[in-house]
């Protein structure tokens, strides 16, 4: 009987763990412990992300503090350029910094030049942070990114808890901090702005595509940078907000592909006629002259 109920208490557990795993748990081999399903969020996550809030305005009045400690407003830098504004923390262990190398090594491949074609904020999010380090993050990146003029071009804010919520809000940036590690959790993610401060794209991650970045900035500028080859890639490739990518139209690929065909083929027949033309006038003049 011992060993009967032994074995009825295995089966019992393997019963409980395949209802687990059916239901989306899976089991950490290293722990031999139940983690969550993959879609599900810890916790301490759950506001934790990135809403989308596309062509939602960011509001100029809130006041912030430059890298030299001068107190600006964020609409001080809305005017006759694009923008990428990145929401980060400057005392970030880890995600934080790899947002701003992804980003600086993006920008060095572009031909457009912070401070000509387009401006960057950096906006820390995080009350704590001072101007000071905001200057020490700013020389940092500026080496990094190697091109001279770009510090009239790339600015690193830091703001009073009010003007962080109403900026965080209006970018649909939600993050939570933990009292326990006195860090924030966050998602990371850029944004292009349009010259009126308005959100225009967004784009996830750590590593940008320069070429979605060129084009995003292209669009958001309402094409007063870049050159006619662009627009035919802006007509080509459409901006998709799920992945925040740039994909290939196949329809207006092909639309383009024919229309180049049936250049191609006119300017052939066009040689053909000017060639056959030109046969028959030698041919009569050739009889005009035996005539």
């Amino acid at each position: 009987m011992r060993r009967m109920w032994k074995w009825s208490s295995a089966a019992r557990l393997a019963a409980i763990v395949a209802v687990l795993s059916a239901a989306g748990y899976g089991q950490n081999m290293s722990t031999g412990l139940l983690s969550p399903p993959a879609n599900v969020r810890p916790p301490g996550l759950k506001n934790v992300g990135i809403q989308q809030n596309l062509n939602g305005q960011i509001p100029g009045d809130l006041i912030f503090k430059d890298e030299t400690g001068k107190t600006v407003r964020i609409g001080d830098y809305f005017g006759q350029k694009p923008m990428i504004l990145s929401l980060v923390y400057y005392k970030c262990p880890m995600l934080c910094g790899e947002v701003l190398a992804g980003l600086s090594g993006a920008l060095k491949v572009l031909k457009f030049n912070v401070g000509d074609e387009f401006n960057v904020l950096t906006v820390s999010f995080d009350p704590k942070d001072t101007p000071e380090i905001g200057a020490a993050k700013k020389a940092e990146y500026m080496e990094r990114y190697g091109r001279p003029g770009a510090a009239q071009g790339w600015h690193f804010l830091t703001g009073p808890q009010s003007s962080i919520d109403a900026l965080t809000k209006a970018a649909g940036f939600q993050y939570q901090y933990d009292p326990k590690t006195e860090q924030f959790a966050h998602s990371t993610a850029i944004m292009i702005l349009t010259p009126e401060g308005k959100i225009a794209q967004y784009y996830y991650g750590v590593e940008y595509a320069p070429k979605d970045l060129r084009l995003g900035l292209i669009q958001a500028s309402q094409h007063k940078i870049g050159t006619v080859v662009d627009e035919v890639l802006l007509y080509c490739y459409h901006y998709d907000p799920n992945t925040g990518r740039y994909g290939a139209v196949i329809s207006r690929i092909l639309q383009l592909s024919a229309l180049a065909t049936v250049l191609i083929l006119g300017l052939f027949m066009a040689v053909l006629i000017r060639h056959g033309s030109d046969a028959e006038h030698r041919k009569a003049s050739r009889v005009e002259e035996h005539v």
